[in-house]
């Protein structure tokens, strides 16, 4: 069979579908690639075809921070988070076009295309348009529910996601009507989420149950069997600096590990300066990984070991803690390694995963922008106590191995694309 998987965002964002695309290249079907220009490398450097969809992401990142830092500082004021939404969407729609047509090229005579969350409508529209079946790989739950802010009702969480959706529809109804008079398509009529669900998508949900107790139970009623968990994918890649990393762990006591994701930090050595006196005043070593951070200029200090990228699977259970920026795959990582993690967020979803980390009694979230040494070692005392740690490791217990999350999920690809498919 032939597959395309269009797939755009960070490393992290991209990863889930280059895993599954790999998994469905060694059963011999043939897999057509698309991701941002400055990941196509990555995705043929696991065997894959791929080609450039979207602009660059990496020179995005700075601007995508520095705007959430604004509006979190000033949730409350409505034009700031107006002037917010604008400027996201003006980027999100400027190469809308664009992609499109990359996706014709991408998705023509498939049996299948599967998307990510970013981009995921003209993914949709696409898939309508050649009258094949629609996968979306979902990291967090992205669709209505009552469950991913466990502090409030469930109603009120459902109906402020419903009444998302429907805004995201209206703020970019013109640029995907034109989409979708281009394909020959009628103008859209609801929410993309609405759409997909009536046009029969496959939403797997990349990310384990156990994150979100209750949620699978919820959508098994709303929507039985369309929203099938597998648990997170990801490939574990070797990274260069794994081999001295783990001399240095093996050399001493078990450090607290750092990692701070695809968006690059304002003052990394400001940043270190503050892990290395809050982990002495605690008596901890330190393990600082670069993600698209670079650290080569930062201090150093003798119980501060400053690396590259790490494979995190094979990193984080030989460390004591674990405090990153929140992003699902690292979070995944750090669950599985069962160790208290600590996360200080910064955009997106990560900080309704650092509420879950609280919710389940594993760890502490905080914002990274209001974050101190004071407040560094408050929140790592928080966290390095027995009971997050027997607590931590009885999450690690339930989350799915990662080799068969992707088998898993190629599975459901490949029956979905198998099935007689009526649009």
């Amino acid at each position: 069979m032939r597959f395309a998987m269009a797939s755009y965002g960070t490393r992290g964002d991209i990863e889930p579908s280059v895993a599954v695309g790999h998994e469905l290249q060694r059963r011999g079907h043939e897999v057509r690639m698309a991701v941002p220009p400055d990941l196509v490398g990555f995705a043929h450097a696991t065997g894959l075809d791929a080609i450039p969809y979207g602009i660059e992401v990496e020179p995005q990142l700075g601007a995508y921070r520095d705007g959430w830092t604004r509006w979190t500082r000033r949730f409350w004021r409505i034009q700031d988070l107006v002037a917010l939404s604008r400027d996201a969407l003006q980027g999100a729609t400027r190469h809308w076009a664009e992609m499109n047509r990359a996706l014709m090229t991408l998705a023509k005579d498939a049996d299948l295309l599967s998307t990510g969350v970013g981009y995921e409508q003209p993914a949709a529209n696409v898939a309508q348009h050649y009258g094949i079946p629609l996968a979306v790989l979902h990291t967090f739950p992205w669709r209505p529910n009552g469950r991913i802010v466990p502090t409030l009702p469930a109603p009120v969480v459902r109906s402020g996601m419903q009444a998302y959706d429907w805004l995201l529809w209206r703020l970019t109804k013109r640029v995907e009507d034109a989409q979708r008079c281009e394909l020959g398509l009628p103008q859209a009529k609801g929410t993309a989420a609405r759409r997909m669900a009536e046009y029969g998508a496959l939403e797997i949900q990349a990310y384990d149950a156990v994150c979100f107790p209750g949620l699978a139970e919820e959508w098994n009623v709303s929507h039985p069997g369309r929203r099938p968990f597998v648990g997170t994918l990801t490939m574990e890649l070797t990274a260069a600096d794994d081999v001295e990393v783990m001399a240095w762990i093996d050399a001493g006591s078990a450090p607290i590990c750092f990692g701070f994701g695809s968006i690059p930090m304002q003052s990394p050595a400001d940043t270190v300066e503050m892990i290395s006196a809050a982990c002495a005043e605690l008596g901890e070593r330190a393990l600082v990984c670069a993600g698209g951070t670079d650290l080569r200029e930062t201090p150093r200090f003798g119980h501060v070991h400053v690396a590259g990228v790490v494979n995190y699977a094979a990193v984080f259970p030989k460390c004591r803690a674990v405090v990153h920026h929140g992003g699902s795959g690292t979070m995944a990582a750090s669950l599985r390694a069962g160790v208290p993690t600590l996360a200080l967020w910064t955009a997106g979803d990560q900080p309704l995963w650092g509420a879950q980390l609280e919710n389940l009694e594993i760890g502490a979230a905080r914002r990274f922008s209001t974050t101190t040494r004071a407040t560094l070692v408050a929140d790592l005392r928080r966290i390095l106590t027995p009971d997050c740690a027997v607590h931590a490791r009885e999450i690690a217990a339930q989350m799915t191995a990662p080799s068969q999350s992707i088998r898993h999920a190629a599975d459901l690809i490949e029956r979905r694309a198998a099935a007689v498919f009526e649009p």
